[in-house]
């Protein structure tokens, strides 16, 4: 048979046969068609959407063991309408419901009945709100074994303390914790808050460390006082701010403050409901181009009363902790001895042959987009923005190719994500992506036994390292391989603007080994490159970069270290000195997204 379609329309009906005047009104009919016919497969299938959002009700699993996958050397294509023109449809696989039942109060502040549902993200009018938040505990606050006390009163007229969330940035310099409370209790004299276990109890081991370089005896409790207390009506100041009250279970009442211009009962208000939207599993020779998945949620920190960051998208959950120490001059950390990754709301496992093109991951609570175990992946072309997580995150992958996407606003949740991670990979290239405003690294490969032959080729990454510290444009750690020749290459790059203090714009750090870094672009670091870190770096070249500033022990460099042939350019007239080098002015035209 030839090349069969399918058309999937928000006005169309699932009896119909799907045809493009009978068309299906869902993903889910369109799928069950695709797999009545892939055995036998002589042409591509592809599966058009037209214009419109498509509410999914559950999450759009893919299996090749349900007959998902394309066959005999051809592929299924879910696609919008016209794609690749000028005229594409715009489709968009939403995970939210839409919030219905609004009131106003007297102070102009919104309210809707939402059942069960505990919402950390919202989209009003395609825009995120934020959660209800202030500064800090009031008052003069103590850290106790259950919690804290401060001699503030204010606390005890929060409504629905159990629904507070405290966050604690730079718990370690690279980390944030988010914690639970559970109670708050007082009377005229102090306030007491009680946190949720055993999660307080976790991150007191977690982040128990110590910093001799921060004088006394190196102790540092990042657990001292929160930072930003969220999620009470209390705090709803600012507009486009929201909270939850939990008072009566399974009877949730949502809170809103109104942005300018919106109205009630007009402007469309969504509440993520989803925590997968697209899952792929075994799965080959599928390609979905074209689409926006939007507003998909992520409850993992309401299930486990936190989120206990350590680094990346790794966090703790259960099991044991391992010391870590850094050396006699600078200190020792905990870490989790089985780490749990952060998930995401789109994902592919045991995967092979995926094409993610052109699509628009967006107001999604969890990670962006996560591969995992797959080989032969190309996420090209998309946008990735308002993710509380990671933009793309690959783990143990095989030739996965990540290029000329854009990442930005990532991390707003969990600010110690970045927006791409390539964990423990082989044949990976991330090339001429454009990233921007993030809160921690740009771009991060880990090594590992697996790891070989990873590409990082001509990116260009502005205003990384936003929230937290000790990261940079790109950073990298672990044997990258086993030789220069299998090694990671970090070649024609550009970083400007690594913000937060303590920060590297090519970062190769605790045990680093077997990369080259060889002609990239580093503007505006608090320094271009670190040479001394503990576990040391072994057989790491610095070659023909340009940079503002002289790294640190650049004249005594590690043995097995190469430094040769970077150029230093005034921080001043940076950019107009690289525009008279032609070696610098081509580095720069080429970073970047292409066409």
């Amino acid at each position: 048979m030839p090349e069969i379609r399918f058309h999937v329309s928000p006005d169309g009906r699932d009896d119909w046969p799907g045809t493009v005047d009978r068309p299906f009104a869902t993903p889910k009919a369109a799928q069950a068609a695709v797999r009545s016919v892939t055995a036998e497969m002589t042409g591509d299938i592809i599966v058009t959407f037209s214009a419109g959002v498509y509410h999914l009700e559950e999450p759009l699993d893919f299996d090749d063991a349900r007959s998902d996958s394309g066959r005999n050397g051809f592929r299924v294509l879910y696609q919008a309408h016209d794609y690749g023109t000028p005229e594409q449809a715009k489709v968009e696989l939403n995970g939210g419901r839409v919030i219905t039942g609004w009131s106003a109060r007297d102070d102009g502040i919104w309210t809707a009945p939402i059942g069960d549902l505990e919402p950390r993200r919202l989209s009003v009018g395609d825009l995120p709100a934020t959660r209800a938040a202030r500064a800090g505990l009031p008052g003069t606050v103590t850290k106790t074994g259950t919690g804290y006390v401060t001699d503030s009163l204010e606390p005890q007229s929060w409504p629905d303390p159990s629904g507070l969330e405290f966050v604690y940035p730079g718990v370690y310099p690279w980390s944030e914790a988010r914690l639970a409370v559970a109670s708050i209790t007082g009377d005229d004299t102090s306030t007491t808050v009680t946190m949720a276990q055993p999660a307080f109890s976790h991150a007191g081991s977690l982040y128990d460390s110590k910093w001799y370089g921060v004088g006394g005896d190196g102790t540092w409790d990042g657990l001292a006082a929160p930072s930003v207390v969220e999620n009470n009506i209390a705090f709803l100041t600012e507009p486009g701010s929201f909270a939850v009250d939990r008072t009566q279970p399974g009877a949730h009442v949502l809170h809103y403050r109104p942005r300018a211009g919106e109205e009630i009962g007009k402007t469309t208000v969504i509440a993520p409901v989803l925590e997968t939207l697209v899952s792929g599993r075994g799965v080959h020779d599928i390609a979905l181009r074209g689409f926006t998945f939007a507003d998909a949620g992520w409850s993992g920190p309401t299930r486990t009363g936190g989120y206990l960051h350590y680094h990346g998208n790794a966090r703790y959950e259960h099991g044991e902790f391992q010391k870590i120490d850094l050396g006699a001059e600078v200190g020792y950390v905990h870490v989790p001895a089985t780490p749990v990754q952060l998930p995401a709301n789109v994902s592919f496992s045991s995967a092979g042959r995926i094409t993610l093109e052109n699509n628009h991951f967006t107001r999604l609570g969890a990670g962006g987009l996560l591969v995992e175990d797959s080989a032969d992946v190309d996420i090209s072309g998309n946008v990735f923005d308002e993710i509380s997580g990671s933009g793309i995150a690959i783990h143990a992958g095989t030739r996965v190719s990540v290029e000329d996407n854009l990442v930005h606003h990532i991390g707003t949740e969990y600010r110690g994500s970045s927006a791409v991670l390539v964990v423990g990979s082989a044949e990976t290239t991330v090339a001429h992506n454009e990233i921007h405003d993030v809160p921690h690294n740009g771009i991060v490969i880990t090594g590992g036994e697996q790891a070989k032959d990873t590409r990082v080729i001509g990116n260009l990454i502005e205003r990384s390292m936003g929230k937290l510290m000790d990261g940079g444009g790109i950073y990298l750690s672990a044997p990258q391989g086993s030789s220069f020749a299998s090694g990671a290459v970090v070649r024609g790059n550009v970083i400007r603007d690594v913000l937060t203090s303590y920060n590297f714009g090519l970062y190769a750090d605790y045990g680093a080994a077997w990369i080259t870094v060889i002609g990239n672009i580093v503007h505006r670091a608090d320094t271009p490159i670190v040479l001394h870190v503990g576990p040391p770096m072994e057989n790491v070249a610095f070659i023909g970069n340009f940079w503002d500033a002289l790294p640190d022990g650049y004249d005594n460099a590690p043995k097995t270290v190469t430094v040769a042939g970077n150029t230093v350019l005034p921080k001043e007239t940076f950019e107009e000195a690289l525009d008279a080098d032609p070696a610098g002015a081509d580095i720069l035209a080429r970073a970047g997204r292409r066409g």
